[in-house]
């Protein structure tokens, strides 16, 4: 066959085309993006842990509480100012709500200072895998600002992360604490002066954002939610399925791997998170699996995913499931950027966060 009437091959990208390439090298990578993460040290290959999930639980739990120590280090360390910038003010407060097993849930509350009548409310679910990071860090605390500042009230859920220093909350612990937040949002419409409530969040924020819009249609409490942005969802909890079943479903684990994140690392977050692999293809654990009968009827949601993150393609799954569903949802592609920069690196990749903040304060005012 000549070189005329040969079959087109589809581009391969990242690591599908070069196993070696990692973010020094990679040419789809943002520019801030690349000199920030070089500042750092983290352009190369995310190195993957020294064990797996079949080791003793307490070498997992000594590792993965490595990667919170690691991960909090890094984000009180990424510098978050913008030139000439004048911050609009804000109020914080905390209400301390009781969650429905028992356990005390902190949400705080952050509002513009001179903000008069209704504004839409936003509850934010932070990153970190369901299991690591804290819900009061320099970058949420940024975050939750910067939205504020935009017009709306942040409410931030302080939910039980799988791992903590002194034992697990494997799910649905997690996933109970942002229904019961929700639950208490909802009772105090009036008294946090809302319009809408949103539930947003990054990562595995996004996984319990959307797990907190499935369970309150399973409950019969749909009423709660007006909305849910969910970015770069963390969702399948398939980090560690073999290779070829990720070319098939996910290929975006094999090219991505190692850009800033990597999948063994996140599988031992999975184990943490559903330690028995019992919930491995439970939509509330893992909305991944979710089908269309499970999301019909759902309000609306947006979807955004990032060009070179290993979570790339189940984002772009779970918008596929929403929309054969008829879910009214938006979804979005930012090229160039790495798992959930466009919340985290606010100063690397300024226009970036901007239009994701003014996306987020767009939506939830049309709702």
């Amino acid at each position: 066959m000549s070189e005329m009437t040969q079959s087109p091959r589809a581009r391969r990208e990242g690591r599908l085309d070069d196993p070696s390439v990692d973010l020094r090298t990679e040419p789809r990578l943002h520019p801030g993006l690349r000199a920030a993460l070089g500042a750092l040290g983290m352009d190369g290959h995310a190195a993957p842990p020294p064990l797996d999930r079949s080791a003793d639980p307490a070498a997992v739990a000594e590792y993965v509480g490595g990667a919170h120590a690691a991960f909090e280090g890094l984000y009180a360390a990424l510098p978050t100012e913008w030139p000439g910038e004048a911050p609009v003010a804000v109020s914080y407060r905390t209400e301390s709500v009781r969650g429905v097993d028992g356990n005390d849930i902190a949400l705080h509350i952050v509002r513009p200072a001179e903000a008069a009548g209704p504004l839409p409310g936003l509850v934010y679910v932070h990153g970190g895998g369901m299991t690591i990071l804290d819900a009061d860090n320099k970058v949420h605390r940024q975050w939750s600002r910067d939205l504020a500042a935009t017009g709306m009230v942040v409410i931030t859920v302080c939910f039980r992360n799988a791992w903590t220093p002194h034992g697990t909350n494997p799910f649905p612990a997690g996933l109970h604490d942002c229904g019961s937040a929700l639950d208490w949002v909802h009772e105090h419409r009036a008294d946090l002066g809302i319009s809408a409530v949103v539930v947003q969040g990054e990562s595995g924020g996004a996984n319990l954002a959307l797990a907190t819009a499935l369970e309150a249609k399973r409950d019969g409490r749909l009423d709660r939610i007006d909305g849910v942005y969910a970015m770069v969802p963390y969702i399948s909890g398939g980090y560690g399925w073999p290779t070829d079943r990720k070319l098939r479903e996910l290929p975006s684990m094999v090219e991505n791997n190692g850009h800033y994140i990597d999948c063994e690392m996140m599988d031992l977050l999975v184990s943490v998170y559903d330690p028995t692999g019992e919930n491995a293809e439970n939509p509330l654990c893992w909305p991944y699996f979710a089908t269309t009968t499970d999301v019909e009827g759902l309000p609306p949601h947006v979807i955004t995913v990032n060009e070179l993150d290993p979570l790339r393609d189940e984002g772009i799954a779970y918008f596929r499931t929403l929309q054969r569903a008829g879910v009214p949802v938006v979804g979005k592609v930012n090229l160039g950027l790495t798992h959930a920069a466009d919340m985290s690196f606010r100063q690397a990749v300024p226009d970036a966060y901007r239009a994701t903040v003014r996306d987020i304060h767009a939506f939830a005012r049309s709702l």
